[in-house]
């Protein structure tokens, strides 16, 4: 089970989730929206009220994260570590379904 203090991320706003959602929903064009529970790191799963925007912008995938005693944050990860994540994860036979959500970026 992996972190999401294992990965290199930014974090973009500390807020309530509503606050997180709406940030994304406002400064990102190429958003889609998750459910709580799904992986969108290798061991990360996101947590919140349904929808949950999940965003693209250059090479960064932009969502809210939700952890417990800390609260809300917009994260901001490289490309490059979403897709070595997701690669980890076709590797093991588990289907997710995230790569095909993000096929139209």
């Amino acid at each position: 089970m992996s972190c999401i203090d294992n990965y290199n991320h930014e974090i973009l706003l500390k807020g309530s989730f509503k606050e997180c959602s709406d940030y994304i929903k406002k400064n990102y064009k190429n958003i889609r929206d998750f459910n709580p529970g799904d992986e969108i790191l290798e061991g990360v799963m996101l947590i919140g009220l349904p929808p949950i925007p999940v965003a693209y912008d250059e090479d960064y995938v932009i969502f809210p994260f939700t952890k417990p005693c800390y609260g809300s944050h917009v994260l901001r990860v490289p490309l490059n570590q979403y897709m070595k994540s997701h690669e980890k994860i076709k590797e093991t036979g588990e289907k997710k379904g995230i790569l095909s959500k993000l096929k139209f970026w």
